[in-house]
């Protein structure tokens, strides 16, 4: 019978050890080290280092082709003004262009731009009518001539080119940012 009880304790007592053994290795089990968390978030900084540049660089380039576009739509629009009121000629002010909807057309709220755009801001470029040629007739200023101009607002970060037009319609960009447009836009 001695015998007998001292395997039953010695199985109470691996059992005991068993499930202290468990119980130990349960906790360490149960969450992440420190170094492994570390090491985490240094993966997780280096991805964003390399993955900010390139989406700076997608809304940098998103910004241009906006402003490309503007150009582009003030030049007809400009050409739609012209039609419309045939004595001033063309417009030389982005408020004109703009208006309130729901009143009549006039030389002054012609209604042919959105109200972003006659404001002279649109998605990071800095819009202007330049280099207006006139003449006066009757007390009336006819423009003959002008220059659409797009500059970043801040070169480098919100764009990289400048875009200028003019009656003609031909779109060229400053690859500095600024307004001496000589390269032909493709």
């Amino acid at each position: 019978m001695f015998y007998c009880e001292e395997a039953l304790m010695n199985t109470k007592t691996m059992n005991t050890k068993t499930h202290n053994t468990k119980t130990q290795h349960r906790n360490t089990s149960a969450g992440f080290t420190l170094v492994e968390l570390l090491i985490v978030m240094s993966v997780i900084l280096i991805l964003m280092t390399l993955a900010i540049p390139a989406t700076q660089m997608v809304i940098r380039h998103g910004n241009e082709t906006s402003a490309a576009n503007s150009v582009r739509m003030l030049v007809s629009s400009e050409n739609t003004y012209n039609s419309q009121f045939p004595a001033h000629g063309f417009s030389c002010s982005l408020l004109a262009m703009g208006g309130k909807p729901g009143e009549p057309p006039t030389p002054d709220s012609a209604q042919l731009i959105a109200d972003d755009l006659a404001s002279g801001f649109k998605a990071g470029y800095k819009f202007a009518i330049t280099n207006c040629v006139k003449t006066t007739n009757n007390n009336v200023d006819h423009v003959e001539s002008y220059q659409v101009t797009a500059v970043p607002s801040s070169v480098g970060h919100s764009g990289n080119r400048g875009f200028c037009a003019d009656e003609n319609g031909v779109i060229h960009f400053d690859p500095k940012g600024g307004t001496n447009c000589t390269e032909l836009l493709q």
